[in-house]
């Protein structure tokens, strides 16, 4: 994926949330983990509960969410970092350009953005 990698195991998704930075906006909700020491590429993972909807739903807000995590997050995230965004209600049908301005605006609040 060039630069950046998934969160797959369960752990690495609770190390995430137990750095307590998260940001909830309209369309989703962004964590951030603590800097890793080494170097190494800025990973992210993907989760939608049941709260989203029906299985078709949530597949189309993970997707809509990897889409954002692969344009944004390669570009101007902080790099040594893992990122965790969360699906809302609102993730499956908010407009795209929304939606995306909702993960920059997370991204600059939390300061984890980067030109």
């Amino acid at each position: 994926m060039g630069g950046i990698a998934t969160l797959r195991r369960r752990p690495e998704f609770l190390a995430v949330a137990a750095s307590g930075r998260k940001w909830a906006a309209p369309g989703l909700v962004l964590q951030i983990g603590a800097p890793r020491e080494t170097p190494s590429p800025t990973r992210f993972g993907l989760t939608a509960s049941s709260k989203v909807g029906n299985a078709v739903i949530r597949n189309r807000a993970r997707r809509r969410l990897r889409a954002l995590a692969l344009d944004i997050l390669t570009r101007h995230a902080a790099p040594a970092r893992d990122y965790v965004l969360i699906a809302r209600a609102a993730t499956a049908t908010r407009a795209f350009a929304d939606l995306r301005q909702d993960l920059i605006t997370a991204l600059q609040k939390l300061g984890a953005w980067h030109e």
